[in-house]
């Protein structure tokens, strides 16, 4: 169990009448994949693959062009990234294929872990206004002096990024859940601004998406100064 969720194997996430007839369908180890899409009325249907988590979590590889590069978006990015123009409301504007039609995201079963994590705040902090409050951040590397991605959606990940970030000879090669070294290129530019905010997927840093502290980004075991003042005002 992951901050009061259960991670369940792929083949165990939806019901064999949920997933019939669902083009792209692949199971993972605690994810399916389906193919989506989202469609502009100038540029067209931008075509990607939809990975959902049993944490919530949903991540978009976009496959717009032979030449894109752009993964791990977020459902609310790839609608901005496809030029879509009604953007903001993704969860009908991303679409799935179900029996040979598309299919609004909001009219299927594969939001029901996202409904569940939003209800129960599990693994996601959230603000009052019950959005996310964790973005993506970067940490630079020591040796190569490129900065990386560290996704802040689970007290686990958040403890990595924490850590990271307080060791000043971090490197590359010490990220766990991906294989990164130097020799990797940076993230392009045009991909960094994308951090998960959901108010605004270029979002700088808002109060939707920038947590001051909470139970899932902070550590009773640690001892900088940021945890000590969180964990002594929780107290107070």
């Amino acid at each position: 169990m992951e901050n009061g969720i259960d991670k369940v194997s792929g083949s165990m996430l939806f019901s064999e009448e949920e997933l019939i007839e669902v083009s792209g369908l692949k199971k993972g180890g605690d994810f399916v994949e389906v193919t989506c899409g989202c469609t502009s009325h100038r540029y067209g249907d931008a075509v990607g693959k939809l990975r959902v988590f049993s944490n919530g979590n949903l991540e978009i590889t976009c496959e717009c062009t032979p030449g894109c590069n752009e993964d791990k978006l977020t459902p609310a990015a790839f609608e901005k990234h496809s030029g879509r123009e009604t953007a903001r409301k993704w969860k009908n504007n991303v679409w799935l294929i179900v029996k040979g039609e598309k299919v609004p995201l909001s009219k299927t079963a594969f939001l029901k872990y996202y409904n569940q994590a939003s209800k129960n705040g599990n693994g996601i902090h959230k603000a009052h206004s019950g959005r996310v409050c964790h973005r993506d951040e970067f940490v630079r590397c020591s040796r190569c002096k490129k900065e990386r991605r560290f996704r802040l959606r689970t007290k686990e990940e958040c403890r990595i990024h924490h850590d990271a970030l307080a060791d000043v000879n971090w490197k590359c090669s010490d990220i766990l859940y991906d294989r990164i070294t130097c020799d990797d290129d940076e993230e392009r530019a045009s991909r960094r601004v994308y951090r998960g905010c959901s108010r605004s997927p270029t979002c700088k840093g808002c109060t939707s998406c920038v947590c001051f502290g909470c139970e899932i980004c902070r550590f009773t075991d640690c001892s900088c100064q940021t945890c000590i003042d969180f964990i002594r005002n929780a107290e107070a």
